[in-house]
């Protein structure tokens, strides 16, 4: 189910995929030949640990098993890359997190398939080793605080946001380094190279391999906002109507409680939340505020 991961997807670059146009109409036999073709995804690794059980492998499998078609899986290496893949065509869809999902969909190049509603519960917090000095997020004054990834919705804009709210700006008051995940945020600070990692609570509440500090190892610093949107499906605009109505009726099937413990992380944020088929942009407005203070505009994509 897995594909070889393109070779050249991480070298493409924003402006680069802007002058990508999609495909013009299809033919009737086109569109006989797409709903007979493999479903592609991309996605970034969710562990490190070879070994592990890789939830992604799950999730194929389980769609496969909803829509009779084979799936297959490219690994990129970051939230911006997943969003690439799909504006150039190269895969079908993305599962991403709610700031990123904002930001694709206002590009006008990328369809919102499929979200899941937030709900009240705090996102982020910043973990902190227990025998560190800070207490609370102003503490973080003049500190280096590791975030996952600069798309990451719990790993960089939420708790960004979380700071702004406490006084504390990015670049003038704490030291931000990006680590190109959570684990690698989370490595950073067991390595000393950092005061806090920031990312998201739900994290933390799994343990490992997901978060690898035990109970009394580690702080939680601060609750970041809730967010209005989940999570996303993203989906190339050239999908053909016969996948795009499949994937409608079985990403829910997928994601459903009978398969929490399948999908692991991949399914925790998703699962049992309220779900909205084929959103309007407006659904991700809320993030446009958060995203400013963040210093990313959504345009930014475009």
């Amino acid at each position: 189910m897995r594909a070889v991961a393109l070779p050249t997807l991480a070298l493409l670059g924003i402006a680069a995929l802007a002058l990508t146009g999609c495909g013009g109409a299809a033919s009737a036999s086109d569109t006989d030949a797409a709903a007979d073709a493999p479903i592609t995804i991309a996605t970034i690794p969710l562990g490190d640990d070879p070994s592990a059980e890789n939830p992604i492998e799950a999730f194929a499998a389980l769609l496969e098993e909803e829509t009779g078609r084979t799936v297959e899986v490219t690994d990129v290496p970051d939230y911006l890359s997943v969003v690439e893949a799909i504006r150039a065509d190269h895969v079908d869809i993305g599962i991403m997190s709610g700031f990123p999902s904002a930001l694709a969909v206002n590009t006008g190049e990328v369809d919102a398939l499929l979200a899941w509603k937030g709900d009240d519960t705090p996102v982020s917090t910043c973990v902190v080793l227990q025998d560190s000095p800070i207490q609370e997020v102003e503490d973080l004054e003049g500190e280096t605080v590791a975030f996952a990834d600069q798309a990451s919705s719990s790993g960089y804009f939420m708790p960004v946001y979380m700071l702004h709210e406490a006084g504390l700006e990015q670049g003038e008051d704490y030291e931000a380094i990006f680590a190109g995940g959570h684990e690698g945020s989370f490595a950073a600070l067991e390595q000393g190279q950092v005061d806090a990692a920031c990312t998201a609570i739900m994290l933390t509440q799994m343990g490992e391999p997901y978060f690898p500090f035990a109970d009394g190892e580690w702080r939680g610093v601060g609750e970041s906002p809730s967010m209005p949107v989940a999570g996303t499906v993203l989906a190339r605009q050239s999908l053909d109507d016969e996948t795009r109505a499949l994937l409608e009726e079985a990403l829910p099937a997928v994601f459903s409680e009978q398969n929490a413990e399948a999908l692991g992380a991949l399914g925790e944020g998703f699962i049992g939340r309220e779900t909205v088929i084929a959103p309007e942009p407006e659904l991700f407005q809320g993030f446009v505020d958060i995203a400013a203070v963040a210093g990313v505009k959504l345009e930014d994509l475009r």
